[in-house]
């Protein structure tokens, strides 16, 4: 579990962390480098989930031994399903990461939303959902791993 307590914000009292995989921990289905050994510093503290379409039809043997759990979603209603499954594991005890507009409702839904810029771009709109935005997703798992970061950044 991963406490956060900020002032004149709120306690965020997180157990899972829920990214997207295409364009915020990989590039073109390959994980972007630094990625997975900062993802398991952070399962140390968080249950890592990685929801995705596996466009590339790579995120098995990506993650394949890692101690993640992997959502492959259907193709339609995508921003639907991520957000019922933030839903499910309780939203109030989740970080969502992530860059697209399939991303939005989940970034809402979560009690953090982290928003992140890779190679890939990100939806515009996404900032208006999510609490703080990184440009690239090692700095956003770095927030996790030093939640002070986070304390600086959304604190009044």
């Amino acid at each position: 579990m991963l406490k956060i307590e900020i002032h004149d914000f709120k306690a965020i009292h997180a157990e899972h962390l829920v990214l997207d995989f295409n364009g915020t921990l990989a590039i073109d289905g390959l994980f972007i480098e630094d990625v997975v050994g900062k993802l398991v510093q952070v399962s140390a503290i968080l249950q890592v989930h990685v929801l995705t379409a596996d466009t590339f039809s790579t995120v098995q043997e990506e993650l394949k031994g890692l101690p993640f759990t992997i959502q492959v979603l259907d193709i339609e209603g995508q921003d639907k399903q991520k957000s019922e499954y933030v839903r499910r594991l309780g939203a109030d005890k989740v970080i969502a990461i992530g860059n697209g507009r399939n991303d939005i409702l989940m970034l809402k839904e979560a009690a953090l939303g982290i928003g992140v810029i890779q190679a890939e771009g990100a939806f515009n709109q996404i900032f208006n959902y999510c609490q703080v935005v990184c440009t690239n997703i090692s700095d956003a798992l770095s927030l996790l791993i030093n939640p002070k970061r986070l304390t600086a950044t959304l604190r009044n």
